[in-house]
């Protein structure tokens, strides 16, 4: 008899990566594509004056996080964008907390990550072509000062 897959355990396919999520204080936003969810521990080298050997000794330093990348269709008089990157004035904005959830096909959220004390750094508004065939979209991007993972 054939495999008809219902018995199939959830780890036998890797997860889809166009079903996502995205909560910015508590509230859902629609967006095309996140990118920049990164991580990196900086490098520190350190040799001591009297070692015998002709290298570095390195080990883990600051841990710094890249700027993640917000990408949306525009529509006619949605201007959540402009609100929340208009807030921004010299440290008074209000730093949020954005989950970010990648969804299986089921629309149950399989692994989210959080950004803590986000707040935005640039806005970008489509360019325009006459002779372009394609949907108009806005990035905002998000400095943040940690990423992790929340499930």
């Amino acid at each position: 008899m054939a495999d008809d897959g219902s018995k199939q355990s959830t780890a036998t396919y890797a997860l889809v990566k166009f079903a996502f999520q995205v909560k910015w204080d508590d509230k859902e936003f629609v967006f095309s594509e996140v990118t920049g969810l990164t991580a990196e521990a900086q490098v520190i080298e350190y040799r001591g004056g009297s070692s015998k050997t002709n290298s570095t000794v390195k080990m883990p330093g600051l841990l710094k996080y890249g700027n993640v990348t917000l990408k949306k269709g525009m529509f006619k008089d949605d201007k959540a964008m402009w609100e929340k990157f208009k807030a921004l004035n010299m440290n008074t904005i209000k730093r949020a907390t954005i989950l970010i959830s990648l969804l299986d096909e089921a629309k149950e959220v399989v692994m989210s990550w959080t950004l803590l004390n986000a707040f935005p750094v640039k806005l970008t508004v489509t360019d325009m072509k006459s002779d372009a065939n394609e949907v108009a979209l806005e990035s905002i991007e998000l400095a943040h000062e940690g990423l992790s993972l929340t499930k």
